[in-house]
């Protein structure tokens, strides 16, 4: 008979104290490469719909170009404020940044972007290693 059938209370603390180490540990992300960017712009502070009008017939054609060129890859329009959404194709934040400010919108300091680095979903790794693929014949 194991010990913690003996002391149930035992048990439980030691559950508690393993739960209570792992949640006490800092995230670390695996290290994945950044293969987008996420950008979620937004107008700046006291920047109107009626301040970009003037500006959008040189924004839209700059944007739709950076699309061609295949730095975006997806865009959308963000129902919660008034912005965009761009995925992409960068591996840095810098990068990315660099790109939008050229933007005529960037230039006038009229939108800002939060950018963040996408990755690979690296827990998916751990199906590879279970289920390693069969071998090519």
């Amino acid at each position: 008979m194991s010990l913690f059938a003996k002391k149930p209370m035992l048990l439980v603390v030691a559950l508690f104290s393993a739960a209570f180490a792992v949640a006490q540990t800092p995230f670390q992300p695996a290290a994945v490469p950044t293969t987008r960017i996420l950008a979620m712009g937004h107008l700046t502070p006291g920047t109107s719909r009626a301040d970009i009008a003037p500006v959008m017939k040189d924004e839209v054609p700059a944007t739709l170009q950076l699309y061609l060129d295949g730095k975006i890859d997806q865009w959308y329009f963000r129902t919660d404020v008034n912005g965009v959404v761009f995925i992409m194709n960068c591996s840095t934040v810098e990068e990315a940044h660099t790109i939008l400010e050229k933007l005529p919108l960037g230039q006038h300091k009229m939108m800002e972007f939060d950018l963040i680095p996408l990755g690979p979903l690296a827990p998916l790794s751990a199906l590879l290693k279970a289920n390693p693929a069969p071998a090519a014949k």
